[in-house]
Parts: C-alpha cells; sequence; structure tokens
C-alpha cells in the first residue's frame, strides 16, 4: 500500500513539516525503518534515534519543536498533540486499507440452526455452530470452529476469531474483538461442600459485554450464578485472563496477561490491572484503581491510586501476623525515630 505523509496527516488530525507527497508504503520503528516507512517517537528516550533513523516520515509532538536539520533525519514530519494516539488511528486506518473485506453469508460447512438470526451482511466461518435463538448482527464476523450458544448476541462489526465460544445466553455488543480461544459463558467455579464431596451449584446467569471490548486469546469469562457476569463499554482484557462469576468490570477498565478476578469482585471505571494480579472475591475497587503487576488485592479499595505488594508465601497464620505488622511499619517507624530523638 502506498500513501503520502499529507493522507496520513488527514487520518490522524495533524500537520506536515517538509515533503508533503513523499511515497510511504510502511511502518517502523524508529529503528527499523526504511526510506519507504512512517515511525514515530512517543517517548523522549528515543529523541536520539531521530538523528539516525532512515524513516521516509516521522510523526512528533508539537512540543519537540522546533527541530534543528541535525536533530532529524527524516525528510519529513507529521506534527500532532499526542504521537501514541496517533500512531494507534494510523494503524487502525492501515490495517483497514490491507485487510481484505470480509465476505457475507455462511459457509458451507457452518451449521446454523432453524430460529437462528443472522444478518444477510454477517459471515459464519467454516465449521462453525449457531443455535437456535442466537442472533449475528450486521457487520459481525464470525471465525472458523466458533460456538454461538442459544440465544447469544453478537453485535454488529464484532469480530471472533477462530474457536471462539459464547455460550448460551450471553452477548457481546457492538465493535467487539474476540481473539483465539475465549471462552464466554463457562460456568462459573460453583460447588457446596457436603460428605466430603462437592456439590455443584448450576450457574443460571449468563454474561453481558459491551461495546468496543477487547478480549485477548483464551481469555476466560464465567457467566453468573443467578445475576449476569458484567463487562462494561470499552474494556480491553489480554490474554490468558479468568474472570470469576458475577464479577462486574466498569466502563474503559483493562487489564493484562494472566490477571485472575475472583467471583463477585467489582472493578471500578478506568482501572488497570498489570500481568499476573489477583482480586479477592467479594472485593470493590473504587473508580481509577491502579493495580501494580503481581500484587494480590486482599480488601477492598475506596480511593483511586497506585497500588502495589508482593507478600513471600508462609504458612497461613504467621503470613496473616506478619501481614498485619507490615501495615503497621510506617507507624512504627515514626515511633521508633521519635523514642530515637528521647536518647541522650
Amino acid at each position: 500500500m502506498l500513501t503520502t505523509p499529507q493522507s496520513i496527516a488527514a487520518v490522524v488530525n495533524g500537520r506536515v513539516q517538509g515533503d508533503p507527497l513523499r511515497a510511504l508504503s510502511s511502518m517502523a520503528t524508529l529503528s527499523a525503518a526504511t526510506p519507504e516507512s512512517i515511525s514515530f517517537l512517543s517517548n523522549p528516550r528515543y529523541r536520539a534515534q531521530l538523528t539516525t533513523t532512515r524513516a521516509g516520515c516521522v510523526i512528533v509532538a508539537e512540543r519537540v519543536l522546533p527541530l534543528a536539520p541535525h536533530e532529524c533525519a527524516a525528510a519529513s514530519l507529521v506534527v500532532v498533540a499526542d504521537p501514541y494516539l496517533a500512531y494507534a488511528q494510523l494503524s487502525q486506518w492501515w490495517a483497514a486499507q490491507c485487510r481484505p473485506p470480509a465476505p457475507c453469508g455462511v459457509h458451507p460447512s457452518a451449521q446454523v440452526e432453524e430460529g437462528a438470526h443472522v444478518h444477510p451482511k454477517a459471515w459464519i466461518g467454516p465449521l462453525c455452530h449457531v443455535a437456535a435463538g442466537a442472533v449475528v448482527a450486521e457487520g459481525a464476523v464470525i471465525g472458523p470452529h466458533c460456538v454461538i450458544g442459544a440465544d447469544a448476541v453478537v453485535g454488529a462489526q464484532t469480530r471472533l476469531s477462530a474457536s471462539v465460544a459464547l455460550m448460551s445466553g450471553c452477548r457481546i455488543g457492538e465493535r467487539g474483538i474476540l481473539h483465539p480461544g475465549v471462552v464466554i459463558g463457562a460456568d462459573g467455579f460453583g460447588f457446596a461442600p457436603h460428605d466430603g464431596q462437592w456439590v455443584k451449584i448450576e450457574q443460571l446467569g449468563a454474561v453481558r459485554i459491551g461495546n468496543d471490548v477487547e478480549v485477548g486469546a483464551n481469555t476466560c469469562i464465567d457467566r453468573g450464578a443467578l445475576e449476569d457476569t458484567v463487562i462494561e463499554d470499552g474494556v480491553k482484557l489480554d490474554n490468558l485472563i479468568q474472570i470469576g462469576h458475577n464479577v462486574h468490570i466498569g466502563r474503559g477498565s483493562a487489564m493484562a496477561g494472566c490477571v485472575g478476578v475472583a467471583g463477585s469482585a467489582t472493578i471500578g471505571q478506568r482501572c488497570t490491572v498489570g500481568g499476573g494480579a489477583i482480586i479477592l472475591g467479594h472485593l470493590s475497587l473504587a473508580d481509577d484503581v491502579h493495580i501494580s503487576a503481581a500484587t494480590v488485592v486482599t480488601r477492598s479499595i475506596t480511593k483511586p491510586g497506585q497500588y502495589s505488594g508482593v507478600f513471600p508465601f508462609d504458612d497461613n497464620a504467621a503470613w496473616e501476623k506478619n501481614a498485619a505488622t507490615l501495615r503497621q511499619l510506617h507507624q512504627m517507624r515514626d515511633r521508633l525515630r521519635q523514642l530515637e530523638k528521647k536518647l541522650p
């Protein structure tokens, strides 16, 4: 695909400095770019690479200007307010230009049960199964080997990659992306102990997912026990995440790989959770809470902010005593300082 700095500026709402008609055919990092590449600078630590990059055009922030000739080797610049946002917008536009349009209809090897509703402009891929009562809206793309359960709903323009399971009664809104191996609506982990055995609690709720949600490969979101598990608009989940039954995740939150959220936890809006972190069940996180990687959240968080903590494994009784002491460590430090001041 060929484009120019002028065309790119129109996509990202920027302005061109230098040659507006230079031919560009790829996107690349500053270090790997060729004269036909468009690149970007968002992190100040890479600014020195502007002097050595071979990129034909670089997206930069208004705040880095002016640049002297010796400070930038690129023939053209596209100047924007936020280069990383511009890169994201450009990547979407680029993919849309390069991605072949999805077909419409139902592949001959797919099975669509009587009573399912598939929009004529949707696509059901090879070896899929769409159960009775399911709805697949306009522009939705269902990849190969997917299962759409009874009465499940796939919103307009939502894309399911290969081997996704959207179980009975579960819903995903518009413009969603589900990557390979995602399971939406498997049974939550609910069992009642009795005489040394586990008696299954049937999971009677479903999963409701809003618009513009992306779910990474092999992530699982369990259906609710009675009420639904809820994922609000704009949530982004990475690969290999476990979301337990009756969890509620607020609008615009994001979680990195291998996060585990236990049942009935409530996550506020615009929260982030680093990779490998754990949130215990029945806890609540306020809006704008940010959890560092590998942190174990053992109590509700009522105030916005950044929270971190990794504590060594130990016998549970000893661990609880040590954890209680650790939480008072700053108070003990202050008392110790006061005592030291009283010493001769």
